[in-house]
């Protein structure tokens, strides 16, 4: 993966639109699906609670599958990007502290990591306005580019590939 420079103003209209149309598909087809099941398979005495689950069930499927359809779409570029490099570092923040070990040693493969890692960070903190602790991430940064050139390494993330998370040691 590629940390790729993402328009913050056009990430966040998308977003915003993506979760609209998520919330009202959600709802239409659940109540849709809920009202479907309730006629074909109950009487009025009866609970509705298991059909109405049903139809959320429903909902979120159709809902997932056409997220999936939509995901390669142009519209859904930012949107996609932002949720893969969540995942992304969501993996190596698991492994964070084997991998702040590793660096403190002076492991290459470790090194590229966290900087992708931190680099990543700041881009999803800078697109969320998440700002309350940026600047310790970026004191992280330069700490880190300090440990990069000690180690002969450049501060580009193109050196890094999720593979490498597959492998810990």
């Amino acid at each position: 993966m590629k940390l790729m420079d993402i328009d913050k103003r056009r990430y966040r209209k998308h977003l915003n639109l993506v979760f609209a149309g998520i919330a009202v598909a959600l709802t239409a087809i659940a109540i849709g699906a809920s009202t479907i099941l309730i006629g074909l398979f109950s009487t009025p005495d009866e609970s509705h609670f298991w059909l109405n689950v049903a139809g959320v069930v429903i909902a979120v499927a159709l809902v997932v599958k056409l997220l999936q359809q939509l995901r390669p779409h142009p519209f859904m570029k930012e949107v996609a990007y932002v949720w893969e490099l969540k995942q992304v570092l969501n993996r190596i923040y698991r492994r964070e502290r084997k991998l702040e070990a590793a660096v403190e040693a002076g492991d290459p493969k470790a090194l590229i990591i966290m900087n992708f890692f931190y680099r990543g960070s700041k881009q999803l903190y800078e697109l969320d306005d998440n700002l309350v602790t940026i600047d310790e991430l970026v004191n992280k940064i330069r700490d880190h580019d300090k440990r990069l050139v000690d180690a002969g390494l450049t501060t580009d993330t193109d050196t890094f590939d999720p593979v490498m998370l597959d492998n810990p040691d």
